[in-house]
This record gives C-alpha cells, structure tokens and sequence, in this order.
C-alpha cells in the first residue's frame, strides 16, 4: 500500500483540503516552518507569527483528529530551511514513496515543484469558488476580461444575492452607493481582542530573534490564530461592521486604521476560513434585515468578484505576467516606504498604520501609497516585493494582479480598463489626511503645493502615447491641453524637482521581476 506524506503549506491550513480527505490511514501530515519562506521578502514580523502560530494550532487540531502529524519547527537542528528539501528529507525518514501537496499559491512554489519529478503530486486547491480550469474555458474567446462580466457569472452559477434569477435589490452592482467620505460623528467598531496562547508567545519570541530586523512592530498583534477566533472575527463584522461597510468602504481616516472594514482576508487566504461561509454569514445578515444590499452587495463583490477574479488571471497570465512593465517604469522604492518619514501626510499614516498593524485598507493600498507609487515611476517588481512583504494577507496570487495590474497598470490595461492615478483631490475629498499636512491641496505649483496634484499631471504628461486613447482619459489630457503652455512648464518643473528631491532605492532594468527582492 502506498504511503503519501502530506504536505500542507503555511496558507492551507483548512481542514477541508481534499488532499486530507482523501488520506490513507498510513498517511503522514508534515507541517514545515522555514527560514526561507520567511525571508524571500522581507515578510512582516506579525505576518510570520500569523502564520507560524497559526500552522502550530492547526497541527494540534490534526493531531486531535486522529492524523499522524509532523512538525518540522523553525529552530529544529535537522530542519533543511527549504520547504521542498524538508519536504523530501521527511518523506525519506517516515518510508513515504509520495509527496502529495495541495496547487500553491505562488508560481515560484509551483514550478519548483513541478521540477522535482513524479514523487511530487499536485491536488486541486478546492478552497476557492472558481477552479484554474473553470477561469480558463471562461476566458476561452472572450475579447473582453473584465471582472463585472465574471462576478454576474458566478453570482448566477453560486446563486448569491439572486432572487428568482435576478440580482437581489434589482442590480448587480451598488458601487455608486459605496463612496462616501466619512462623517465627523461616526463612531466605529472595536475589532475583538484575541488571546494569545503560548504558542503563540513562543512563536512571537522565535520571529522576533529570526526576523526581528524585518520592517513593522510585533507590539499590538490581534491577528486570529486559529478557526475559533477567525470565527469570532467573522461574527463580528457581520454584527458591528457590515451595516456601514459599504457607505464608507472608500474612505480613509487620519487616525482610525480598520474603520468598517473587516479582518478576514489574511484568515480567508491562509484557510482559516473559507470564502462560502463568509459570503453566506453577508447574505443572511442582508435578509435577515441586519445590513443594506449595498453593504453585502459590495463586500460579497470583493471576494466572489474580484479575489477570484484575481487568482483566475495570475494562474492564466504567469509567468510572463510578473514581467510586464508597459509604462517601463524603473525607479526603486522611495526609501521612506521603509521609515515612513515623509511630510506627505496621507502616505504617513498609511506607512505608520502598515508597520504596526501589516495592514492597511484597499483604498490606502490603491490611492495612497500605489497611486504615490505610480506617479512615481516605480518599478513594479519594488511596490510587488513590498507589497508581498509588508502585508498580512498578500500572497502572490491576489497580491501580485493588485499590484501590477490594478495599481501601476504595468499591464497596459488587460486588469484595470484605466491607470487609478489622482491628484490630491481625491483624497482630500475621501480622508481627512490634509488637514493635517504640511502641503496645501488647493495648490499645483509653489513651496507648499500638495506634491500629489504636479505628479499627476507629470504622470499624465510622460504617459500621453500611451494613455491619450484610452476614452476614459480624452476629458483629462483636454485639460492639460487647454492649459497655457507656461502654467504647464511650471507643474512640470515643480514633479521633476520634487521628484529629484526623493532618494530611491537602486533602479529596476527590463530583467527585474517581483521576488528578486534586493534593498540598499
């Protein structure tokens, strides 16, 4: 009889795998903590302690279950510090002439894999709504990819937020509904304070001794470890958060990092929970009468539409996709991403919230810091590593498509039907962020112009062969058009001084790519 090791990885740690459904009674259950999982990119320390006590708990959970577990610790004298090696080394001990191992979430992973030879042996990561192949017969003839077109798809095939065939509230999308800044009398919910075990403790003291020299604070880490308290999260957004959640899901705060939104991504992406039972728990709330259609409409958007939207692209595009540079944007990452010590206000906050909490909300990650980033020119490959790195819930499948899709457009369009660049405008209009800064946000040029209105128009202007016929765009560079000629010159000469101001990181060339992580 044949006798497979299973290997789960740090982000799988979900019961349902049908890599341990379907285990032999022989079957062994490896668990691998490895220092180079840690430090590929410069992974936050509150992201490997998620991780790290997370895979500790649920390799108890398994051993309660009956399975015969091994786990390989971090410390371990005989542990190889590759996960493939460990891998391999464990399945020699234990007699195991299988390695069976659940579709990774990153190429690199896959291809490593893949390469080891047929003692390996892939299974379907049934986790998700969509397969790999599902995604790719959809895309199969289309002349159009976009994710609207996908999200009314699966909302017929899974029935979610339908009613008699139709989109429950008479539409599919609220997103107009979904765009308010916040008012000044809004009081948000506090987030459930976990427990942390000694485990946890213990793996707090081994990351802060393996990866204490990594950007962001251990100090404050709530993360939920284990199913129990992931569910305890879920419960309550649903309860405290998801009414106002849609309203104010674009807003941004000056001092309130998580406002209406919820914790449940890095818990959904590691397997703590699964993506169903959290779009259920948002569709009972809306016909139980607890939370507006705009509100659940919106949240259920951002995982049945978009999160896998975005796995069914990276796994159809990559590897070329890691690759892509269409507005061949070169520079390395400003240096103040790692400090936060920058006068920009709003870029401040969102650094100072990223380093202590590995998190920040999409519309910080999109307009604030990516938008900054993509005035900038900075090199895809240095946002996708930091991205990667500074965030708990980015693993490359969902991280990398935001990034370089969505955020710089180093796709030239195929994600995002238009760059999500703006001015300071925009944000004054969705924060509170420029009350508070240094620089004026009503002007374009002078000492103490808001650097966020000439980098736009910069941007605007070195993009225009790229960018002037895209429809979504004519208005704008009519605009710029319109300007007088000197007015143009002086926004120009204040980006370029601005920018010259900066200290950047080393340059990019055409063969960088995300992962290829280097800093000065």
């Amino acid at each position: 009889m044949s006798k497979p090791l299973i290997l789960i990885l740090g982000d799988q740690l979900s019961e349902a795998l049908d890599v341990l459904a379907s285990a032999p009674p022989n079957a062994v259950v490896a668990l691998c903590e490895v220092k180079a999982e840690g430090d590929y990119v410069p992974h936050h320390p509150q992201k490997i302690v998620l991780i790290l006590s997370a895979m500790r708990h649920f390799a108890d959970t398994l051993r309660d279950k009956g399975y015969q577990v091994h786990y390989s610790a971090l410390d371990d004298d005989d542990n190889r510090q590759d996960l493939l090696e460990e891998a391999e080394r464990l399945a020699d001990a234990y007699g195991c002439d299988e390695i069976r191992v659940t579709h990774p979430g990153e190429w690199r992973l896959l291809e490593r894999i893949q390469r080891r030879g047929t003692r390996w042996r892939l299974f379907e990561d049934s986790r998700f709504y969509c397969s790999i192949a599902d995604f790719g017969e959809w895309l199969e003839g289309r002349k159009r990819f976009r994710m609207e077109d996908f999200y009314r798809q699966m909302r017929q095939r899974t029935g979610l937020l339908m009613e008699d065939g139709e989109p429950a509230g008479g539409q599919w999308n609220f997103d107009h509904d979904n765009r308010r800044p916040l008012d000044s009398d809004l009081v948000f919910p506090t987030p459930p304070r976990h427990r942390q075990d000694e485990i946890t403790r213990d793996v707090t003291t081994l990351v802060e001794a393996h990866f204490g020299d990594h950007f962001g604070t251990l100090e404050g880490f709530n993360w939920a470890v284990t199913r129990r308290q992931a569910l305890t999260d879920l419960r309550h957004f649903i309860a405290q958060a998801l009414p106002d959640f849609g309203t104010y899901q674009d807003a941004i705060s000056d001092s309130e990092p998580l406002l209406f939104h919820s914790r449940l991504s890095a818990s959904m992406n590691i397997g703590l929970l699964s993506p169903r039972e959290v779009c259920e728990a948002a569709q009972t709330a809306w016909q139980q009468g607890r939370a507006p259609i705009n509100a659940v409409e919106g949240f259920v958007r951002q995982i049945l539409g978009w999160r896998e939207y975005v796995r069914g692209i990276y796994w159809q595009r990559m590897p070329d996709y890691k690759r892509e540079n269409r507005l061949d944007a070169r520079r390395g990452l400003p240096d103040f991403y790692w400090t936060a010590e920058t006068d920009l206000r709003c870029v401040r906050r969102a650094l100072e919230m990223t380093r202590d909490n590995a998190h920040a909300h999409h519309i910080q990650r999109l307009m604030v810091t990516g938008n900054f980033a993509l005035l900038c020119g900075v090199a895809p490959a240095a946002l996708c590593d930091w991205y990667l790195a500074v965030y708990v819930d980015a693993f490359e499948w969902v991280e990398l498509p935001n990034t370089l899709g969505m955020t710089l457009y180093a796709d030239g369009g195929y994600l995002g039907s238009k760059p999500y660049c703006a001015s300071g405008k925009y944000i004054d209009r969705m924060s509170d962020h420029c009350r508070h800064c240094r620089y004026d946000v009503k002007q374009v040029t002078g000492e103490h112009a808001c650097p966020f209105n000439s980098l736009y128009w910069h941007f605007l202007d070195r993009h225009r062969e790229q960018l002037r016929g895209n429809h979504r765009m004519k208005l704008i560079y009519g605009s710029w058009d319109r300007m007088q000629e000197d007015k143009r010159t002086a926004i120009l000469d204040q980006a370029g001084k601005f920018i010259d101001s900066l200290t950047f990181e080393a340059a990019y060339g055409k063969g960088d790519h995300a992962n290829g992580y280097r800093r000065r």
